[in-house]
């Protein structure tokens, strides 16, 4: 609420909600998505529009095929009139459609809804994630979080299986605002804090950046388990709990958001670039899954290897066999191969393992509700609802090998550049039949093309292309010069 300095009278009334309401209201929204049908949740929603004449607007997103976040904020009363012809430009997002074909349409996901922090957001908004339709309203093939939803929808009406995951998304803080688009300019990013793993103070920078993220993440519903530096000098993570795929993907998106828009706040800038900094240890994406069937984790088997059932271990060897071809869908960038670095536990050994770190997929201590398996090789900067599609449908429907790795069978690694990834998932006849063709070759075309920007070896020292040139830092001046 906003007054005017003289007389007092109030000029702007945008609903603003204490962080303890919010929260509430978020679980609520998360479980009545549970519960609600589409057409139940849109009444609920458009009542509620109508009825709050604090709202001034309605933030609607989705995310490319690279995994960037577009917003659009919408009038209230003009989104509550245009519900069936919400449109948008496809050809002016980088990943999307061509320029003669440049008509999408934007179908709200009426279960989605995140009540917004007003200190953080702005006051009166709240969002929903949309999905992506062609004029005709069928869905488009390069979004993929309309095609994840789609997916597990029609998995658990025929099979009652539903996914479950949580991600461990790490980043840096470092000097500055607009850090990474001054790269160069800038003669590189420079760290906020010397300290590392549970080394902050208090009421230090880094601490006052995580503190906030996580107090705009809880009352955002995202249920957070613990928060904290991660091991190398100004890296954090807050680790948010299990929950359904989508919501997941969801949570990934926000919690990027909200950490980049609170460093902005606080005059500095959250970086998910995978290997900012040679030397020390890059971020990632650990990502834990489980399937789930009448309420029982099926992972679980108290007397199979590692606590895990056999259809735990078919989803692992299937996801082993394909490692390679799925290797550009984890790491998508030219920066994230710099993490695959076997000095600072990299995950890029394609074997599976309870203990050992340096393994593509972990198995965690676990019990008949925690029984999961954590995929260690997903970078920061990928897409999330790409990910977990793709390892969804490996899991289920790759082909699995023979046999796990034994002690005498010579190691596999995944590619150690973004090229030898890509030329693998070009030839994965399997990706395609995942993918489909025309999003594979899209994909392929973006991967390309940052990897045309920068040298094919990555040598060791961080080049200013693989900045610059990344798909999740905003310059669209740059990249219309190239």
């Amino acid at each position: 609420m906003e007054k005017n300095g003289t007389s007092g009278t109030v000029l702007k009334n945008f609903l603003e909600i204490p962080y303890d309401e919010l929260e509430e209201l978020n679980l609520k929204a998360s479980e009545d998505a549970k519960k609600l049908s589409q057409a139940e949740l849109q009444k609920k929603y458009t009542d509620y529009l109508r009825g709050e004449k604090r709202m001034k607007a309605v933030t609607v997103c989705f995310t490319d095929i690279e995994g960037r976040l577009h917003m659009l904020d919408y009038d209230k009363k003009f989104l509550l009139e245009s519900l069936e012809n919400l449109t948008f430009d496809g050809s002016s997002i980088k990943g999307f459609t061509a320029q003669r074909e440049s008509d999408l349409r934007l179908s709200i996901d009426w279960s989605s809804i995140r009540y917004f922090p007003a200190d953080v957001f702005g006051a009166g908004k709240v969002i929903f994630f949309a999905s992506v339709l062609n004029p005709d309203r069928t869905p488009y093939h390069a979004d993929f979080r309309g095609r994840l939803k789609s997916y597990m929808e029609a998995l658990r009406k025929k099979d009652g299986v539903i996914a479950n995951a949580s991600a461990e998304v790490e980043g840096f803080l470092v000097e500055g605002t607009n850090s990474e688009q001054d790269y160069t300019k800038n003669g590189g990013l420079r760290l906020i804090s010397s300290g590392g793993y549970f080394h902050s103070l208090p009421m230090d920078p880094l601490r006052v950046f995580i503190d906030r993220s996580a107090e705009a993440q809880r009352a955002m519903g995202f249920k957070n388990e613990k928060d904290h530096p991660e091991v190398a000098p100004s890296q954090f993570e807050m680790n948010f709990s299990y929950s359904e795929v989508v919501r997941t993907a969801d949570n990934v998106q926000l919690y990027k958001l909200i950490c980049r828009q609170v460093a902005r706040n606080l005059g500095m800038t959250a970086t998910f670039l995978p290997k900012p900094f040679v030397g020390i240890n890059g971020s990632g994406m650990h990502t834990n899954f489980s399937l789930a069937k009448n309420g029982k984790n099926i992972f679980y088997d108290a007397k199979g290897k590692d606590g895990l059932s056999k259809i735990a271990w078919d989803f692992i060897l299937r996801l082993l066999n394909h490692a390679p071809d799925i290797c550009l869908i984890l790491n998508s960038s030219v920066n994230s191969y710099r993490r695959l670095d076997p000095h600072f536990e990299a995950p890029n050994q394609i074997k599976v393992s309870p203990i050992d770190r340096g393994s593509m997929i972990r198995i965690p201590v676990g019990n008949e509700k925690t029984a999961r398996i954590e995929l260690r090789s997903v970078a920061p900067d990928a897409n999330p609802y790409l990910v977990l599609f793709t390892m969804i449908r490996t899991g289920l429907e790759g082909f699995k090998l023979e046999k796990e790795k034994g002690k005498r069978d010579r190691l596999r690694f995944l590619p150690d550049n973004i090229n030898d990834a890509i030329s693998l998932l070009k030839a994965s006849k399997f990706m395609t039949t995942i993918l489909g063709e025309d999003s594979k070759e899209k994909f392929v075309a973006h991967k390309q093309a940052a990897a045309d920007r920068s040298p094919k070896a990555l040598g060791s020292v961080v080049k200013d292309s693989e900045i610059l040139y990344h798909h999740e830092v905003t310059n669209q001046l740059l990249w219309n010069n190239f």
